[in-house]
């Protein structure tokens, strides 16, 4: 009997030790530095979600968690946009190397882990979208009747709308015409082929009107700029 009960005794002995790490009155384990990190899970809640949302969408940022966002941007770009930040939007730099937190492995933790969550193969179905990049010059006159009959169906105007400088203030040309190629599911923004009306499938955007349609818009940043083209046009007989 009494070898029974020391024998307890010792198994309970070394259960408490083993747990006397996380009693309260016993330091908690040291937190690894901030550079030496490679959850995946912690690195973006720590530096993707206030912006992307905990779950790659219902941010004020790009849904990260669309297919075709996905789809649209190879890792390249999306490590040069973590990296260096996208210009004249409100996502900032990350690398070290361009004055970020980041080291260049835990850039590819988060590369990689928003490609295992969020990318899903043929994304686009048989369609073929407009290139990420624009790759012909625009042109802002038609951009803007393209934006009457393509856009503003949803988009009012006003200061915050997408015509509004506000709004223009804080996105750039390319996530613009992001935007427009991919939409963004998680506000109901439809991507380049649009939404079906009146049940007749919608015609989609070509790439040079969505050239145009970015272009128009920023032309919006400087009204001034939208009467020297037309003055230019005139002269060229456009």
């Amino acid at each position: 009997m009494r070898r029974h009960t020391a024998a307890l005794a010792a198994s309970l002995a070394m259960l408490f030790a083993a747990g006397c790490s996380h009693a309260p009155g016993y330091p908690a384990p040291a937190p690894l530095p901030p550079r030496q990190v490679m959850d995946f899970a912690t690195l973006y809640s720590e530096n993707c979600s206030a912006c992307h949302g905990a779950t790659g969408a219902q941010g004020p940022a790009t849904d990260l968690a669309n297919p075709e966002y996905e789809a649209l941007v190879d890792d390249a770009t999306l490590r040069n946009v973590i990296d260096n930040g996208m210009q004249g939007t409100m996502m900032p730099a990350f690398a070290i190397s361009a004055g970020g937190t980041l080291t260049d492995k835990q850039v590819e933790v988060l590369v990689s882990g928003i490609r295992e969550r969020w990318q899903k193969p043929n994304a686009f179905g048989a369609a073929t979208p407009p290139p990420y990049a624009q790759t012909m010059p625009g042109d802002a006159q038609r951009g803007q009747q393209e934006y009457k009959t393509s856009c503003a169906i949803c988009h009012r105007s006003s200061s915050q709308e997408i015509t509004g400088k506000s709004y223009l203030a804080l996105i750039s040309d390319q996530a613009l015409r992001t935007f427009i190629i991919a939409g963004s599911p998680d506000i109901g923004q439809p991507d380049w082929q649009h939404d079906s009306r009146d049940g007749k499938p919608a015609t989609p955007l070509t790439s040079q009107e969505v050239d145009d349609i970015v272009t128009y818009l920023s032309t919006l940043r400087n009204p001034a700029a939208v009467t020297q083209q037309a003055g230019n046009a005139v002269k060229l007989g456009r």
